[in-house]
């Protein structure tokens, strides 16, 4: 289109948007604005059709209506020159526009949803014809089913399956206790299968029989001591133990991979003290009996392939009443056996609850007042708590060392820890914080990093997998340590 000068003059006035007359909208003057959708904007943008103003730019063309009907010249004004490029394009080629803009974009989105699937399916199919052809799955390949039916009856190896000992075969222990193993979908053996060398077993003493539970009513007749771990317990080491015209074992422990390791039965008395402590002693006749229990001599321990532990209610005094001859040991107080650094003192900033946790006030204790606090003498002494005594030395985390902001331990907390493992260290006694953050995991996991790395007897844990599977070596390495 040729270009073409007007000669235009402009009116001092500002023309007001007014409605229409009748009239004007009779004879066809007023033609009323089309509702516009979002993406007319941007085609407005890619027309191809502008107008340069030299000097001012021109109203919108879609201003509400203005008349457009020449007004009086006020006063002379200078004449402004407009070039006017045009290039219209018809209503039919803009709605084609719009269709092929549509069309493009539902094309792409179909391409989003389409080429994931495709992959999928690609690599199912590929995974179906590698398992039909070969045997095996595309990803992941194992050989567990390699000779599946080896040592049954009749089939290849028939009688040579299984071993005297094998009842954990492949099994490697860890310092791990299951805490409220009762839970468990299998209890103890779910603990085994991972590796755990502690168990724990909440009794009550109700009647005659001795209840493993929670609480009173999470309690069954047939969930008692007996069942779910002492005969267990027994059926299991005579297992490992067998007596054959090769060996005459007896004191090999759960694990086959270690026999010299032991399996710590933390009993925790949840009804009065002295009554379910000699309850306990009863029922363990069958363990005592065939020289499967860690027991106390009089002057030395002598390790066995089960050691119980007593805690909650297990009665201090009764239970160190005999000198010559025990197996239960206590779950001593790890708060009592605090030890601070002998090489640095001044920038360690002691909790003033920590001093003087030499003694125990007796009158501050109710006969069945839980953990480390049954039992006990008025001044007991925390040298009371040592390795003919007790084994473990136990304390609540969130209570003593309390809660971990922004999720790493604070100096002042890390040396609290350091000062309790310290302590039960020097009497020969295994650390054990229970009760310590579970959520989110990478705290969690944290937490047990550190008290692995300071040195904790044993680690108590509710995710035995997760903790069974951690490499703690690898965490050793770790930058963020």
């Amino acid at each position: 289109m040729a270009t073409s000068v007007l000669e235009i003059t402009p009116s001092l006035e500002r023309s007001i948007p007014r409605e229409p007359s009748p009239s004007e909208v009779e004879d066809g003057y007023y033609q009323p604005i089309p509702s516009r959708r979002w993406y007319h904007l941007i085609l407005d943008t890619l027309t191809p059709m502008t107008l340069r103003l030299r000097s001012q730019p021109q109203p919108h063309p879609h201003h509400p209506f203005v008349s457009h009907r020449p007004h009086a010249s006020t006063s002379s004004q200078s004449k402004q020159e407009y070039i006017i490029t045009e290039a219209a394009i018809s209503e039919s080629g803009r709605d084609s526009l719009i269709d092929k803009r549509l069309r493009i974009l539902a094309v792409v989105k179909l391409a989003f949803i389409i080429v994931p699937v495709t992959i999928l399916c690609l690599f199912g199919l590929l995974h179906i014809v590698s398992y039909l052809f070969y045997g095996n799955p595309l990803l992941v390949e194992t050989d567990l089913n390699f000779l599946p039916d080896w040592g049954h009856a009749g089939k290849i190896g028939d009688g040579l399956a299984h071993y005297p000992t094998d009842a954990t075969r492949d099994v490697m222990p860890i310092p791990v206790h299951s805490h409220n193993d009762y839970w468990r979908r299998i209890p103890l053996y779910e603990a085994l299968h991972y590796g755990c060398t502690g168990v724990e077993a909440d009794v009550w003493h109700i009647g005659d029989e001795l209840f493993v539970g929670h609480s009173t009513s999470s309690l069954t007749p047939n969930r008692t001591f007996r069942n779910l771990y002492v005969n267990p317990l027994i059926a299991l080491l005579d297992k490992q133990n067998p007596q054959t015209s090769f060996t005459n074992t007896k004191n090999h422990g759960v694990f086959d991979e270690d026999p010299d390791q032991t399996l710590v039965l933390l009993v925790d008395m949840k009804t009065h003290g002295p009554d379910t402590f000699v309850k306990v002693q009863e029922q363990l006749e069958g363990l005592r009996s065939k020289g499967y229990l860690t027991y106390f001599n009089g002057t030395h321990t002598v390790p066995g392939a089960i050691t119980v532990v007593g805690t909650g209610n297990t009665p201090f005094d009764l239970l160190t009443a005999n000198t010559a001859y025990r197996d239960i040991f206590y779950d001593a107080p790890l708060g009592m056996l605090y030890e601070p650094s002998p090489i640095s003192l001044p920038d360690i900033d002691i909790d003033p609850e920590l001093n003087g946790l030499g003694e125990v006030n007796h009158h501050r204790h109710h006969p069945s007042s839980g953990q480390g606090k049954t039992g006990l003498p008025a001044n007991t002494p925390a040298s009371a708590f040592n390795n003919q005594t007790s084994y473990y030395a136990s304390i609540n985390f969130k209570k003593s060392i309390g809660h971990v902001w922004r999720g790493r331990l604070s100096h002042k907390q890390l040396n609290l820890i350091r000062g309790q493992i310290r302590g039960a260290k020097k009497a020969g006694l295994k650390a054990r914080y229970w009760n310590a953050p579970s959520w989110p995991v990478s705290l969690r996991n944290h937490i047990w990093h550190i008290l692995v790395q300071e040195g904790v007897g044993m680690l108590n844990a509710d995710d035995l997998e997760g903790a069974a599977v951690e490499d703690w070596r690898r965490w050793k390495r770790e930058w963020y340590v």
